[in-house]
């Protein structure tokens, strides 16, 4: 039975050699991607249908390696010139990510530098009282939120604006209250003091609608949405972000005190688009409750993730809605096909993420994908 390798730092990560920003094909990349965002238009326009996604992520880049941005900028052309010979529907984007901890370093909490990882955050507050008595700044004038608008600007300068590009990796409030608050008091408050949940939330919510709106206009008519993890495009809709912590709630919990956050940030950018870690499988039926939804991520195969999702509950919920599944499948062609076999079927908008090997094996499974989703089941 094939498992989750924890040997690798990056189970999602393909080996990428760097490419200087004087050798990358511009030209070609930009055929390329028009090319591929004619049919992610038509998947838009449709009711139903399937897109692949070749996705083309470099460890570095998500760890040790963000700290410095021309290096960043050189593994992600090469991620990108290495892409275009992979079969796919969605073109691949560049993106400024710079680790998880933002909106923490608004209530003074610096990143941690461990050697050879990406930066990490801790909790500095035992209680929302103590974090909302702090003097917080807005994230655009802490030392990181300045370091990842130049580092947007640096990505436009030297690809003169020539390439796709996504806002920062955007945690949703719920995820950054507990990179600010202690995991255990921050639940409790839920229970013991429901109001200053829901006030901290928003308050969250607010310092990153002021501080995306500016990587927003940054980026410009180059963004793809939703962003980060997500197939994403210049034609697709909604603003990613990771909410790993629903696992951690029940729906009544989640739907009272996390929804009013996430849905108030998601929409302020045109809709949320949301992905979890793990298996979440029994909030499938909730995410329609989240209002104007615009897609989810999820992991559905047990190389992609430790603890991946069975495939029923997302397509009972999701066929007939009109969110997007961004279905990630770590696996070769067999695993692929036997996963989309019990993802798809007619209603469902599916993008199949892969991450073969080799552009001959994804030519095959590119095949194998269309293939059974053209096929109504």
């Amino acid at each position: 039975m094939t498992k989750f390798d924890t040997s690798k730092n990056d189970a999602q990560a393909t080996r990428v050699d760097p490419v200087k920003v004087s050798e990358f094909p511009f030209q070609a990349y930009q055929q390329y991607e028009q090319k591929l965002t004619e049919r992610c238009l038509n998947f838009m326009r449709s009711d139903s249908g399937a897109l692949v996604y070749r996705r083309m992520r470099v460890a570095e880049v998500f760890s040790y390696g963000c700290r410095d941005m021309n290096q960043s900028l050189e593994w992600q052309l090469g991620a990108l010139q290495k892409s275009m010979a992979y079969e796919a529907d969605v073109p691949n984007f560049l993106e400024p990510w710079y680790g998880i901890g933002m909106v923490a370093c608004s209530f003074g909490i610096d990143y941690i530098w461990n050697k050879g990882q990406s930066p990490a955050t801790k909790p500095a507050f035992q209680t929302i009282d103590e974090a909302m008595s702090f003097d917080i700044k807005p994230v655009i004038e802490t030392e990181v939120g300045q370091h990842s608008l130049k580092m947007i600007e640096y990505f436009l300068e030297q690809t003169r604006g020539k390439i796709p590009m996504s806002m920062g990796d955007i945690q949703s409030p719920f995820n950054n209250a507990t990179n600010i608050v202690n995991t255990s008091n921050f639940l409790m408050s839920m229970i013991l003091e429901p109001e200053k949940v829901l006030h901290f939330l928003d308050v969250l919510a607010n310092i990153e609608i002021d501080f995306y709106k500016e990587q927003e206009k940054l980026i410009g008519d180059c963004l793809v949405k939703p962003g980060h993890g997500f197939a994403s495009s210049r034609v697709f809709e909604g603003f990613a972000m990771s909410d790993d912590n629903v696992v951690m709630v029940d729906e009544e919990t989640y739907l009272n005190f996390v929804t009013p956050s996430f849905t108030k940030l998601g929409n302020a950018f045109g809709g949320p688009a949301h992905h979890s870690c793990g298996n979440f499988s029994d909030k499938a039926q909730m995410l329609k409750k989240l209002n104007d939804l615009k897609m989810t991520d999820a992991a559905f195969t047990a190389e992609t993730d430790p603890h991946p999702n069975p495939t029923e509950p997302f397509v009972r919920a999701l066929k007939n809605s009109g969110i997007i599944l961004n279905a990630r499948m770590v696996g070769n062609s067999e695993t692929v096909k036997e996963t989309i076999e019990r993802l798809w079927t007619e209603g469902m908008k599916l993008v199949a993420v892969t991450y073969s090997q080799s552009p001959q094996e994804q030519k095959q499974v590119y095949d194998i994908i269309h293939n059974i989703c053209t096929n109504p089941s």
